[in-house]
């Protein structure tokens, strides 16, 4: 065991064994997900079975509520942690706010809870929870291991690529993902890592599930790419960006909706009936609705009627075009109610059921004008990879993914079209994703650019220096004189008894009058400081400290807390050394 410990601890930081550590969290992240994915489905078909026997057609009512009770339960009782649906968001944070440590819970929490969200019926994906169990695996491997901290955020990309990767069998989406939504740098110390934890997550996949597409597309000659429908799928990248916005601000609204309801069991009971009611009236809501795709791209429509209220309208193509776009519309609101509620998911799924149901509703009413001749499989794959695109802001992502989990590259060029026109449209009202967005706007996302990431790693509490010698207001020159003499700093704060800082009292400040003795005992701090021009509040950005030190032209500048309390300095030469430090470790392979 002891000549184990030294191995690792000599060998930690060398590419061949991060390179064996991303296999590693390949296979464990793969096992995980293979996990997550079966309880999933022995859920659904234990319900499924149970109304069977039951012979009660209104239970798929109340399966989403009982999902969502339990959800908040596990939560409540077992995990007693923090278990929201903001999984990548909370794992970019800890990449750029936690030195890439994620909370060990996440490793089991988010799977668990999302399989009983999921497996009730709730309007989410799997695919967020995946990623954040994926990241939780990756950072405490890492932290096993005591590696540092460049090579940490590799691993828990890794661990993103391999999670995207196994839940779709696509390993270049998952490397893609990894580097597109996780900000992973690409370089060769982190593409080499990204690949092997990615190959392994998806082999894994294919050993215990088979190697089966996502949604079965037939490859024949009508589905190729036609020049002549180029306008087609420029319209509808522009349909798609456009959806990707009222996705965006539905969500908000719900979310507002919710924040007025005061109870959690209210919030539980309130959003759980709305989300059975919803589905109740549309049974292609309920779950992930992998299968409903699946069904459209084949062109069995009957997902939309069932044994619903429009079943005898099922022959009318009008009636097939509503439906579609109602359950484009509705679709969002049904996923923001399922979170709101206290339910577990991610966007993926419900974003590609989404695209699919609108490319597939477009691509028919354009087919009836007689404009264009679109395939509806076709138009049902480029709209998922565009609203894909757009709402998590990754066209890339989006265009590898579709290509992989349908092995329809042939659609390479209008996914490509269309998803670079929805995202440019995204991009113009909303710089950052939902996953993002918050986290930007508080500066705490790593990006592509190292100085940027290193200023964002840098926090001001962190690099606060406290050996500068206090004086009272009413402090003598005589003790002020004494301090100056026994004091390592030139720079002394003016402090009241309530900690606020009143001023500042430099050696060049009292340079003149310092050695007239007879001003010892009748001059005061608070004659001879100056109210500084520039403070630093705890709460700034470091992006704003070194643009305040940098224009003022100060070596040291006072740092307030939030209630305006003196805590110290922060100097110019620390703050810089810190960065250049930084941008060395980012720069290095």
């Amino acid at each position: 065991m002891r000549r184990i410990q030294v191995f690792i601890g000599k060998h930690a930081q060398d590419k061949l064994f991060l390179y064996l550590l991303s296999i590693l969290i390949g296979l464990v992240t793969g096992i995980a997900v293979i996990l997550l994915k079966n309880s999933t489905a022995y859920i659904e078909n234990l319900l499924e079975y149970f109304n069977e026997f039951a012979k009660i057609d209104y239970l798929y009512f109340i399966f989403p509520l009982i999902g969502i009770a339990v959800t908040v339960l596990i939560i409540r009782y077992i995990i007693r942690r923090h278990v929201g649906h903001d999984g990548i968001p909370r794992i970019l944070y800890a990449i750029s706010r936690r030195e890439g440590f994620v909370e060990a819970h996440n490793m089991f929490s988010s799977a668990i809870t999302s399989a009983f969200t999921v497996g009730f019926g709730g309007s989410a994906g799997l695919e967020g929870p995946v990623v954040t169990t994926g990241g939780a695996i990756g950072s405490q491997i890492a932290r096993v291991f005591k590696i540092s901290y460049r090579k940490r955020i590799i691993l828990i990309g890794s661990a993103t690529a391999a999670a995207i990767s196994a839940i779709f069998e696509a390993p270049i989406a998952g490397i893609v993902f990894a580097l597109e939504v996780m900000m992973i740098d690409l370089t060769t110390s982190s593409l080499i890592p990204l690949a092997l934890a990615s190959i392994t997550g998806s082999i894994v996949s294919m050993y215990f599930s088979g190697q089966n597409v996502l949604f079965s597309y037939p490859l024949v000659g009508e589905n190729s790419f036609n020049l002549a429908n180029i306008p087609y799928y420029i319209l509808l990248g522009v349909l798609m960006g456009l959806v990707a916005l009222y996705f965006t601000q539905s969500y908000s609204l719900v979310v507002k909706l919710f924040h007025n309801i005061k109870y959690k069991w209210q919030k539980i009971l309130f959003g759980g009936l709305i989300l059975g009611f919803l589905v109740f009236l549309f049974p292609a809501l309920y779950g992930e609705g992998y299968q409903s795709i699946n069904s459209a791209i084949n062109g069995n429509y009957e997902f939309l009627f069932g044994n619903t209220i429009f079943n005898q309208l099922s022959q009318n193509s009008g009636t097939v075009i509503l439906l579609l776009i109602v359950l484009t519309f509705i679709k969002p609101i049904a996923t923001t109610v399922t979170f709101e509620a206290g339910g577990i998911g991610g966007i993926f799924a419900p974003t590609m059921f989404m695209g699919a149901m609108l490319g597939l509703a477009f691509a028919l009413i354009v087919n009836q004008t007689g404009v264009f001749d679109i395939n509806p499989a076709n138009s049902i794959l480029v709209g998922m990879a565009s609203l894909l695109a757009s709402i998590i802001q990754a066209p890339l992502t989006g265009i590898f993914l579709i290509s992989e989990i349908t092995h329809g590259y042939n659609l390479m060029m209008p996914l490509m079209l269309s998803s670079i026109i929805s995202f440019g449209i995204v991009r113009i009202f909303h710089p950052g994703s939902v996953y993002t967005k918050q986290l930007a706007q508080r500066g705490d996302l790593l990006t592509h650019h190292a100085d940027k990431n290193a200023l964002t790693l840098m926090n001001v509490r962190d690099l606060i220096e406290t050996n500068f010698r206090t004086v009272q207001p009413d402090a003598t020159l005589r003790k002020i004189v004494q301090l100056f003499s026994e004091s390592e700093r030139n720079v002394f704060p003016v402090i009241d008894e309530n900690q606020n800082l009143l001023g500042i009292i430099t050696l060049n400040r009292i340079r003149k009058i310092m050695f007239q003795t007879d001003l010892y005992d009748t001059v005061t701090a608070k004659e001879l400081m100056f109210v500084p021009e520039v403070t630093v509040n705890t709460s700034d950005s470091m992006e704003t400290v070194a643009n305040k030190i940098q224009k003022s032209g100060k070596f040291n500048v006072a740092v307030l807390d939030n209630d305006g309390k003196y805590l110290g300095f922060i100097s110019r030469a620390n703050v810089f050394s810190t960065y250049r430090n930084l941008l060395r470790e980012f720069s290095s392979d």
